[in-house]
């Protein structure tokens, strides 16, 4: 069964390039994409009125008029089964801290080879925690930080 996703990002030529390269992956399918955290949300809950939730949403942390952290709060209290996964090119501890706290499962980043970002949508997907090795953080070769306030 494919992971069923939604991509979240500003940034319309990435998300397009990134729906591709995803789509070519036999176990994966972007069921929808979205500009902002705002259509983020109402995407996850179109989908869930549908009984179509993804399974996982790759979430850009810094997008407006609602960021990806908002987003990721609000469809993780509506829809608790999806999975968030943060994409963004911010590599700050702050960041991370904040989606973690939201609910996200994994944090990558946009330098990562899509060989890692593929590996962080199977172990999101799959119930368990990624984070970029990239980040320098206690965890960061998938596990999460013990506790992302004492990671800063």
């Amino acid at each position: 069964m494919a992971i069923t996703i939604v991509l979240a990002d500003d940034h319309g030529a990435y998300r397009e390039h990134l729906r591709n390269r995803l789509n070519q992956e036999p176990d994966m399918s972007v069921v929808a994409q979205a500009e902002d955290g705002q259509s983020a949300v109402q995407t996850v809950q179109d989908l869930a009125r549908q009984s179509q939730a993804p399974a996982l949403v790759i979430m850009d942390v810094t997008m407006l008029p609602m960021n990806g952290i908002e987003a990721t709060r609000q469809i993780l209290s509506s829809h608790p089964s999806v999975k968030v996964l943060a994409l963004s090119i911010h590599d700050h501890k702050q960041f991370v801290e904040a989606m973690v706290q939201a609910g996200a499962s994994g944090y990558a980043l946009k330098d990562d080879t899509f060989t890692d970002l593929i590996r962080a949508i199977r172990t999101v997907a799959a119930g368990q925690t990624s984070f970029s090795p990239g980040l320098g953080l206690p965890g960061s070769g998938g596990e999460p930080p013990t506790d992302p306030v004492a990671a800063s």
